[in-house]
């Protein structure tokens, strides 16, 4: 199979879809590797690196598109690529289809095969491509948190963890999934006091067993959540419900409740935010405010730390990579369930059932033939 590597054109995404020592496991199974020029500069591997381990350069993003029976990248088409996706082509990257009409048109109209990290879904609902990213954005989301509590950045000028005789900040975390398990590992780490919700409970006893004493569990509730807000200086939202559209927990209302400068970190914002308020910004502009309280919801937080993310992709994508050039995207999906549930838009039909809610669209069954 003939795969491609496009470089990433997304505001401030300097991530690529995959590494050298991905590419050499491609080309020893006989298959054929395009990667654009410069695509992997930022993540710290030049075009020498892919050279070096049988990876032929392309110079422009066409060239890739048209030469590729699949692409494997990082982030969801943006308009300009729209045009040059084929259609049969294997398009394998995360898409968040449910918060993007255009794009999910663009694809049923391209007639490609759209293969969605996001839902590549195990027998036990884990998401074995959603973790590598969500581990790093958790960890990230802390991180930006804590700069922006700064007060030249717009925050209350408190410090995450303190210092003897004062005390340190306040975290919410939304979500006791892999990024809100992350982010309270991070804040915990950092000396916050920490408050990790969620509504599943067998979840939150384990998180109360393996984290740092400083978190505590807490019943996710409307009731509950408004009881914390006034004391609480920084938010991470993290929920997820896969491939469809994150819930509002906290509405504009519920702004009122906190203090000028509390921060509100939004990790959900790539299936469309689960604050009120949220609406995307980049890495160039990563925060606003609304009502004294600053947001910061960058879509791709990861590609703020290339080298890293694009290395844990890599582990996680690979398998599922070499799976779909080997055996074809038929024969890769029919074989593996998990992989199965990643084919979102297939030549022209939507085949992700939250997808097709989301906009009123009809959904239609992969025929495994």
């Amino acid at each position: 199979m003939i795969i491609g590597v496009p470089k990433e054109i997304k505001n401030n995404e300097n991530r690529v879809g995959m590494t050298p020592a991905g590419v050499a496991e491609l080309v020893k199974k006989g298959h054929t590797v395009y990667v654009q020029a410069t695509a992997g500069a930022n993540s710290g591997f030049s075009d020498d690196d892919y050279i070096a381990v049988g990876a032929q350069i392309l110079p422009a993003i066409e060239d890739v598109y048209a030469i590729a029976d699949m692409i494997v990248k990082v982030k969801e088409p943006i308009a300009p690529e729209y045009k040059l996706i084929k259609k049969g082509q294997v398009v394998f990257t995360y898409f968040h289809f449910a918060a993007d009409k255009l794009l999910t048109e663009a694809m049923i109209e391209s007639g490609a095969v759209c293969i969605a990290y996001e839902t590549v879904e195990k027998e036990d609902h884990s998401l074995p491509l959603l973790t590598p990213m969500s581990e790093v954005a958790g960890r990230m989301a802390t991180q930006v948190g804590a700069r922006f509590l700064e007060k030249p950045q717009g925050g209350k000028g408190k410090l995450m963890g303190g210092v003897p005789g004062v005390r340190p900040a306040r975290v919410l975390i939304l979500g006791g999934g892999v990024v809100g398990t992350n982010a309270a590992q991070m804040a915990a780490g950092m000396g916050a006091e920490v408050m990790i919700t969620d509504v599943n409970l067998p979840r939150l006893r384990y998180l109360s067993e393996v984290l740092p004493k400083n978190v505590k569990t807490l019943y996710s509730s409307l009731h509950n959540i408004k009881m914390e807000l006034p004391t609480i200086d920084l938010v991470i939202g993290s929920v997820l419900i896969p491939g469809d559209k994150a819930p509002h927990l906290i509405t504009r209302d519920m702004l009122k409740m906190m203090k000028p400068g509390t921060v509100l970190v939004d990790v959900a914002i790539d299936q469309g935010g689960c604050f009120e308020t949220s609406h995307p910004t980049t890495h160039s502009e990563p925060t606003y405010v609304v009502d004294g309280i600053v947001h910061y919801a960058v879509a791709n937080i990861p590609g703020a730390v290339p080298f890293t993310s694009t290395m844990a992709l890599t582990n996680a994508t690979l398998p599922y990579t070499v799976a779909l050039a080997c055996k074809g995207w038929k024969q890769a999906c029919k074989d593996d369930p998990a992989l199965a549930l990643g084919l979102n838009v297939v030549e022209g039909k939507v085949t992700y059932k939250a997808v097709a809610d989301v906009f009123g669209m009809r959904y239609e069954e992969i025929p495994h033939s």
